[in-house]
């Protein structure tokens, strides 16, 4: 059996990628790192994705609480939180923490948590222009998008499209496994466009801590 060795062979562990991300965020407030994993490991995750029963995913659904709601006119994925209790599953969350040390000591970031969840897209589905937060009304800090499928292709559709303040397209995606792609979640509008086959990723976000009454802000 495959050892799960993310923290091991990551690029989070090189510090000239380190000095890269960092370097990225605080200029232009995205960055874009190909190959963060090794190809078994992202070969691992990918598997594990395909082989989730269909139980574990549900349609995806916007907003937070009592403004959650399902739209399948604005997006139409479907997806699986991630949890501690699954080993692969914190194997990843376990990497992320180690990125929230690395962003706080860097760039006095803040980051207090880290919510992840797998993303299906299936052939036809998409996710519209968004924000992942609005500033001053939510937590989240930054988001992070992980892609799994090998051999993708521009014809097969699902990429990542980045706008900048005058709504030009500063980056298109490709959704190729291993690349890992972070930007600021208040600030840059992006879509999903149409994936034309099968279509997983990983999806997370850091966050600032933001009490309601007493408890601790609860994920989306």
């Amino acid at each position: 059996m495959t050892r799960l060795c993310f923290i091991r062979d990551s690029a989070l562990h090189q510090s000239a990628t380190q000095d890269f991300i960092c370097g990225a965020l605080a200029e232009q407030g995205y960055v874009i790192i190909p190959d963060f994993l090794a190809e078994a490991e992202a070969n691992l995750l990918y598997q594990y994705a395909q082989e989730l029963p269909d139980h574990h995913w549900h349609l995806a659904g916007i907003g937070r609480e009592k403004q959650h709601t399902v739209n399948t006119g604005i997006r139409s994925d479907q997806i699986h939180w991630l949890s501690e209790e699954q080993p692969i599953e914190a194997r990843w969350l376990e990497l992320m923490e180690h990125l929230r040390t690395m962003l706080n000591r860097s760039l006095f970031m803040g980051l207090f948590d880290y919510e992840c969840h797998l993303a299906r897209y299936q052939p036809g589905s998409r996710y519209k222009r968004h924000l992942d937060a609005f500033k001053g009304r939510s937590n989240r800090v930054l988001s992070t998008v992980f892609y799994l499928n090998p051999n993708w292709r521009e014809e097969d559709g699902g990429e990542l499209i980045i706008y900048g303040e005058n709504n030009q397209v500063l980056e298109r995606v490709l959704p190729t496994q291993s690349t890992l792609v972070m930007f600021l979640s208040d600030t840059f509008v992006h879509e999903v466009t149409l994936a034309h086959r099968l279509r997983f990723s990983m999806t997370g976000w850091f966050r600032h801590n933001a009490s309601l009454g007493q408890r601790i802000d609860p994920p989306a």
